[in-house]
């Protein structure tokens, strides 16, 4: 770390959105020059397996010149959210195969989805939910979480997220402090979570709790606000939320990202450079940004002179990189190429365990 400039470290704090199918010399630009921590990836960069394939070798081949290698994510959770090409069969939702109550089926789905991902290149996936499911399965988290109650969620949450870390894959465990207790969704608009702090401290953010006992790696951050803890601003914005939550309440040690910042809950109250200068100071060691390359690099270079003038402390950029480097040590995180999976196993694979899930719902009904 002591090689790499001030902008250099900032950049490593940033996951950046791909913004298209092709590497341009922008993407280049990004990864070597600014050395970028990590990339973000979407179904809209390919369009099936081979070419996926292919997108990220380039994106590993580009870094490779550089000491830190790259994060490499997507949010593959099974259900609707399902990054894979359409040629890869998906797996039921977590609710579904958590409606089974069979930890050998949950086991299964996140060894698959594990394996799948890691002979993909991909090596941080921002899963599982640890919501609570409060409303039906089409609500912005629904049928994405693993019950209807604490226990269930920590439960089936945490045999997923440790079967993900036992296959070699960085989970992040979403949305702290729990995107559950509210109809509204982040990606559109701004929630607001009118609970009380007890209320919250015994139901909604107990999964991530027990969570991070049993060894979370990464948190991800959600975007709504918590008015009894902090009624200006939304939790991966939050002092309050990250800080005396996260950090102190429980005793969370790994990396924090926010949610991205390019959701309209942000976008709509702050502009890019603010949004980014109060991430860092509420304490996320990462931060997604699904902006365009010159808003990031631009992003970049105030940062740097934020810090430079005090207005950031430069110690929060150095704790960052020091835990984004150690776990991408621990994980064994690297730039070496990938062949990919056998298609036609994985599916039978998926195929299997849907069949599975199915027959055991009918039962329970």
């Amino acid at each position: 770390m002591k090689e790499l400039s001030l902008e250099e470290k900032i950049a490593q704090m940033f996951i950046i959105e791909l913004q298209e199918k092709e590497i341009t010399d922008k993407t280049i630009e990004m990864i070597k020059k600014y050395k970028i921590g990590g990339i973000l990836l979407f179904k809209k960069n390919y369009d099936n397996y081979e070419e996926m394939i292919s997108l990220i070798n380039k994106l590993k081949e580009a870094n490779r010149e550089n000491d830190i290698p790259l994060f490499i994510s997507l949010d593959q959770e099974g259900g609707r959210v399902n990054r894979m090409p359409k040629e890869i069969k998906n797996l039921k939702s977590a609710g579904k195969i958590a409606s089974t109550k069979d930890s050998k089926l949950i086991k299964e789905s996140s060894k698959i989805i594990s394996t799948m991902l890691l002979e993909t290149g991909i090596n941080l996936n921002y899963a599982p939910v640890l919501d609570i499911k409060r409303f039906k399965d089409g609500h912005a988290i629904g049928d994405r979480c693993f019950g209807a109650n604490k226990e269930e969620v920590s439960e089936y949450g945490i045999e997923f997220m440790k079967q993900m870390q036992k296959e070699g894959l960085i989970p992040a465990i979403k949305h702290f402090p729990g995107h559950g207790s509210t109809t509204q969704d982040s990606h559109f608009t701004l929630p607001i979570v009118k609970k009380s702090k007890e209320e919250l401290e015994q139901d909604d953010m107990i999964p991530f709790k027990n969570a991070i006992e049993e060894g979370a790696d990464a948190v991800m951050v959600g975007h709504i606000i918590i008015k009894e803890i902090d009624k200006k601003y939304p939790a991966s914005l939050s002092k309050d939320v990250i800080q005396k939550y996260l950090v102190d309440k429980y005793n969370y040690k790994g990396l924090v990202i926010t949610d991205d910042l390019r959701m309209l809950a942000i976008q709509l109250k702050y502009s890019h450079k603010k949004a980014v200068k109060l991430a860092i100071n509420a304490g996320n060691n990462m931060i997604m940004l699904g902006f365009k390359y010159k808003d990031i690099i631009n992003i970049i270079k105030n940062i740097a002179k934020e810090v430079r003038k005090g207005k950031i402390h430069a110690n929060k950029i150095e704790e960052s990189v020091d835990k984004i480097i150690a776990m991408k040590k621990k994980y064994n995180v690297n730039d070496n190429k990938v062949k990919g999976f056998n298609i036609e196993s994985i599916n039978k694979e998926i195929e299997e365990l849907n069949d599975k899930v199915l027959e055991q719902i009918k039962i329970e009904l």
